[in-house]
């Protein structure tokens, strides 16, 4: 029967699962983040925009009382989550009778930060929205931009997991975008560096490497690939981390569906239009216009 077989063998499989998986007493970025990351996303949008993502009707005499709340909550949460994820110094130092408050200082002092840029992440994301409306002859105002369009839910997420990837926060900026490729299909690194007026149109299948700079007034379409050409290894054959793998691309360009542009020296240059399916591996001067013969 199904409760003998479980008492009898219980003990052996869990020891054997637990060779596999380092249980710890602080896992990498502590029990729950997923969730954890999720709810910061949502607070977070929730804060900046109460009429698209607050569940329920935002009166208007109670709105700010409600960005308050959601604010309030989401620097609590972040502040949790970057003591889970920042060096344990004062963890270590805990052990040994000491205390430590480097931690926390800078759990504190990383939160101000970012939750003091809120106000400008918003008015950039305005430009992103602009750049729909204007750039989609289908949208009919700018909150069908912010209610039906995916990506502008996966800029929302790029532009607040790039602020905490510029203040060195780990881990949670990649954990923010990879949650917002898994909503959309769309896949923005975080240390990705996107000027204003950034449209992507459809969106599906979209890939922006780490170290790609776009400038303003970039619109890409779906199955755009702005990625690594590719990677060094040191002399015994390992991988090597970091360095410019991605291309630049100038201010006022389109990338129409399906076009892979790789490199980290290639730069697609100011005003440039690069056409569907095109494979690009090389610099393009301003200007250009590149198409499949």
């Amino acid at each position: 029967m199904i409760s003998e077989w479980l008492v009898s063998e219980t003990a052996e499989q869990v020891a054997q699962l637990m060779q596999y998986h380092q249980i710890s007493e602080n896992p990498l970025g502590g029990y729950g983040m997923k969730k954890r990351v999720e709810k910061l996303i949502q607070l977070l949008r929730t804060a900046m925009y109460p009429s698209i993502y607050y569940e329920g009707v935002p009166e208007a005499k109670f709105l700010q009382a409600i960005v308050t709340q959601h604010w309030q909550k989401a620097a609590m949460l972040l502040y949790g989550m970057a003591c889970d994820v920042l060096p344990n110094e004062c963890r270590k130092a805990e052990k040994d009778g000491a205390h430590c408050t480097h931690c926390v200082e800078k759990a504190e002092q990383l939160v101000k930060e970012f939750m003091e840029s809120l106000p400008e992440i918003s008015r950039v994301l305005s430009t992103d929205i602009q750049a729909a409306y204007e750039g989609d002859p289908a949208a009919r105002s700018p909150e069908e931009v912010m209610l039906a369009y995916p990506a502008f839910e996966t800029i929302t997420v790029f532009r607040l997991a790039h602020r905490l990837f510029e203040l060195h926060m780990p881990l949670i900026p990649r954990m923010m975008t990879e949650y917002a490729h898994q909503q959309t299909g769309i896949d923005i690194h975080p240390g990705a560096t996107i000027g204003e007026y950034f449209f992507i149109d459809h969106g599906t299948g979209v890939v922006i490497g780490e170290t790609c700079r776009i400038g303003e007034h970039v619109k890409l379409y779906q199955g755009v690939t702005l990625g690594a050409k590719s990677f060094r290894h040191d002399e015994e054959g390992r991988l090597v981390k970091g360095g410019k793998r991605h291309p630049d691309v100038g201010s006022h360009v389109v990338i129409y569906a399906g076009a892979t542009v790789l490199g980290g020296d290639t730069v697609i240059g100011d005003g440039s239009v690069i056409g569907g399916s095109v494979w690009l591996t090389h610099s393009v001067p301003a200007g250009s216009k590149i198409y499949n013969q």
